[in-house]
């Protein structure tokens, strides 16, 4: 289990609670993004059990990276900082990658906040027009959320684990579409439950690292129609003006996303196309 953190103490101890608790035998490694509140050392002494890596500059999502290079196990869930899994949950998902050699990655459901709501990305996942792959559980997929997910450690390793210019907001898409040309089956699976307590209101930036990774990977990965289809759809959303500015941030970075840009297989940019929709109101999703 691998939780990534930054200045958000309390939110943590509450998380940390909660996964040590689970029934599972679980090792539980934060890391910890630089935090200036004093995370790493609260974590030490309230959950001595918990192994606690401390990154000395933040490394956004990449810090995910640290923690599955830290960890031996076959299997690996991630965790955010205010998000937790349910009893059996990752006893099941280690079961099911048991039995399917194949399968690199589940993206499980996650309900949110103190009513339980099923997120709506979740939704749109169950309902994923792909056709389910052999080894799959359930609806295959090509994105998930990052803290309901459980990855074959392996197959994340194989391809990199998440992109470090990405950081934080949607750049989970980048390493599904990876994992899937490497041969990785993704499938959502509903009995693989989380719960998700984010904090009200939304988070100052992320619309516009949304919009920023959302053009970054369409350009890294889809062949031309397709990151020009997704480039327009970004344009369209320049109204917002976070998006605006998510635009602005995407195209400052053109060199080094033409010079790491990786067309993948025309198979496959169809099945983004098809999950995507680019009817003009679908985004990137599952």
């Amino acid at each position: 289990m691998v939780v990534v953190t930054r200045d958000r103490r309390t939110r943590l101890m509450t998380t940390l609670a909660h996964l040590t608790a689970l029934p599972e035998p679980l090792d539980v490694l934060v890391v910890d993004n630089a935090s200036g509140d004093g995370t790493a050392g609260a974590v030490v002494r309230r959950f001595p059990q918990v192994r606690v890596v401390r990154s000395p500059a933040n490394l956004g999502a990449a810090a995910r990276n640290i923690g599955v290079g830290s960890v031996s196990s076959p299997y690996v869930a991630f965790s955010d900082d205010d998000s937790w899994w349910e009893p059996g949950a990752l006893a099941r998902a280690c079961d099911l990658f048991d039995d399917r050699p194949g399968l690199g990655l589940i993206a499980g459901r996650i309900l949110v906040g103190e009513r339980g709501e099923t997120d709506p990305t979740c939704l749109t996942m169950a309902t994923s027009p792909l056709p389910s792959g052999a080894g799959s559980v359930g609806p295959s997929v090509l994105g998930f959320l990052a803290c309901g997910a459980v990855v074959r450690r392996r197959a994340f390793l194989q391809v990199g684990g998440f992109h470090p210019r990405l950081m934080i907001g949607g750049e989970e898409r980048l390493l599904a579409i990876d994992l899937s040309v490497a041969g990785w089956v993704l499938a959502y699976v509903d009995d693989v439950v989380a719960r998700h307590h984010p904090a009200p209101g939304p988070r100052a930036g992320r619309r516009r690292r949304e919009t920023r990774n959302a053009v970054w990977t369409a350009w890294l990965r889809r062949r031309a129609l397709g990151a020009i289809g997704e480039t327009m759809w970004a344009v369209r959303r320049a109204g917002d003006p976070e998006a605006a500015l998510g635009l602005l941030d995407a195209l400052g970075g053109w060199r080094w996303v033409l010079r790491e840009r990786r067309p993948v297989p025309a198979g496959l940019d169809r099945a983004l196309a098809l999950v995507d929709g680019w009817d003009g109101s679908a985004s990137p999703s599952a």
